[in-house]
């Protein structure tokens, strides 16, 4: 599937797949300098793209394992959405989970963009719903193990 990517600042580096079999593609800090993060803090950190993502997908920003694990930086929401008809900058909003000031590189690899197809529910009021063993329970009710 082909997506269109304009680059928005010259230093901008386009996704970029770590692997033949890699399902999310690296997106890159496009900062002019390092920006810390302070902890407990949260940073919108630019990419320097906006993306033409096809109608039926959307694009979803997940942690990259290794920035999550070695620095303790991961995107703020869990996981950012981007909708097929938004054309503006995509930004990750990088969190500081750690106990330490991190610093984000320009050109580090900050998140990762997955491409899937979603499906739009019609929702409707209804009286009643059906019945499952389950019922109401949430919240840890089906037990931790």
């Amino acid at each position: 599937m082909k997506i269109k990517v304009k680059r928005l600042f010259p230093e901008a580096k386009l996704p970029t797949y770590g692997s033949d079999s890699a399902v999310g593609a690296d997106l890159y800090a496009a900062e002019p300098e390092g920006v810390e993060i302070a902890p407990g803090e949260t940073v919108l950190i630019h990419t320097g793209i906006a993306l033409e993502i096809p109608q039926g997908y959307g694009g979803f920003l997940y942690a990259r394992s290794g920035l999550a694990t070695k620095k303790g930086l991961a995107p703020a929401n869990k996981v950012g959405v981007i909708d097929p008809d938004y054309r503006g900058e995509v930004m990750v909003a990088l969190y500081n989970q750690s106990s330490e000031v991190r610093c984000v590189e320009p050109g580090e690899r900050i998140a990762q963009l997955v491409i899937a197809p979603f499906v739009r529910g019609e929702f409707s009021l209804s009286e009643e719903l059906g019945e499952t063993a389950r019922g109401a329970g949430g919240f840890g009710s089906t037990g931790t193990r």
